[in-house]
C-alpha cells in the first residue's frame, strides 16, 4: 500500500471560461435594465 495520497484539484477557470462569464454578466445586466424600463430584452447575441 502506498503513503502517498493523491487530491483530485479542480483546473483553474481558463481564459476563455472568464470571457463567457463577463459576456454572460453583461447580458443578464442588459435584460434586467430592460424589464426595469419596461421594454422587452433583447436575447442572443
Amino acid at each position: 500500500m502506498s503513503k502517498a495520497a493523491s487530491v483530485a484539484l479542480a483546473p483553474s477557470a481558463s481564459l476563455f471560461t472568464r470571457f463567457l462569464a463577463a459576456v454572460d454578466r453583461f447580458l443578464m445586466a442588459s435584460a434586467e435594465i430592460s424589464n426595469h424600463n419596461g421594454d422587452l430584452p433583447r436575447f442572443g447575441l
